[in-house]
């Protein structure tokens, strides 16, 4: 079964290299682009995709948090993709963040393990990517909670303040 992704870029070259990164491995392909919340949301209601690759700074001031928030209203999850990564697991908006820059086998290995995720499997890769972070495996790892981590979706607002405010220092 090929697995329908949404790549969510501001970046055109970026997304275009990503587009290319995903659909050279047969068993991925991307069903479309966008670069700010609405064209996300537009996206993914004409596409459904399985899964979407979120930047986490957009064009029009929008961010991939909220594009996280919103894809969630389809049950689409989100796989952060930043050249800065949040200070914090959001496992309530994504499944993992992969840190840019990153190479083709890097991000095969991320999506081979977003769709174990997805598909309620194990992730026991052998080789992950260095810059890839999944959220599940976060707690079982034993990583020490930062302050501002709380899981759970009514806290959104909080967590996305303490995540702001710990940018603009």
């Amino acid at each position: 079964m090929v697995l329908k992704i949404l790549i969510v870029e501001d970046d055109t070259q970026l997304a275009t290299t990503l587009k290319y990164l995903v659909e050279d491995n047969p068993r991925y392909r991307v069903v479309a682009t966008a670069d700010d919340l609405d064209s996300a949301v537009a996206a993914a209601a004409e596409h459904l995709p399985d899964l979407a690759l979120v930047d986490l700074r957009l064009a029009h001031g929008t961010t991939g948090f909220s594009v996280a928030v919103r894809l969630g209203d389809f049950d689409i999850p989100c796989f952060f993709v930043t050249g800065r990564a949040p200070d914090f697991p959001m496992p309530d908006l994504a499944l993992g963040c992969l840190m840019k820059p990153f190479t083709a086998e890097d991000v095969h290995r991320s999506l081979a393990a977003a769709e174990d995720m997805m598909r309620g499997r194990e992730t026991l890769r052998p080789r992950m990517p260095v810059n890839l972070m999944l959220y599940d495996q976060v707690e079982d790892a034993g990583v020490e909670q930062q302050p501002g981590f709380i899981p759970s979706r009514r806290s959104l607002k909080t967590r996305l303040e303490h995540w702001i405010a710990g940018t603009q220092h």
